[in-house]
């Protein structure tokens, strides 16, 4: 069922809204060419750790270790590939910062994204 034009606008103004607002957060939205790729790549993490848990169990139930410790390579594996598929992507550079922000390095950490965020809000409530 179609949207009506209404509906449209203001799809449009929400859209407007979040670029305006974190315009990193909206392009991790998009799909990027390599979205379908990382995908797969997690849906086949996903199954190397079943099947690396199976082997695991299988070891354990027939007391053959060396299949045990082959169950938990696989599923080391499988988690390293989960992992990977979900790393976050480099956002294009030419995003607007404010003359405020601290100078960003090339993949910033967990807590310096989370006191980013801290001092933006912290800003945007003085103002």
């Amino acid at each position: 069922m179609p949207l009506s034009e209404h509906e449209q606008r203001l799809l449009e103004q929400m859209e407007k809204a979040l670029y305006a607002e974190d315009p990193k957060f909206a392009t991790s939205l998009r799909s990027a060419p390599g979205a379908r790729a990382a995908r797969g790549r997690a849906a086949l993490g996903v199954l190397g750790v079943l099947a690396g848990l199976g082997l695991l169990i299988a070891g354990v139930a027939t007391t053959i270790i060396a299949l045990g410790v082959l169950g938990f390579i696989v599923m080391l594996l499988g988690s390293v590939m989960i992992y990977s598929s979900f790393k976050v992507r480099p956002v294009d550079e030419a995003a607007p910062t404010s003359p405020s922000a601290p100078p960003s390095r090339k993949s910033p950490g967990f807590m310096d994204r989370l006191e980013d965020r801290w001092r933006r809000r912290a800003e945007g409530g003085q103002q």
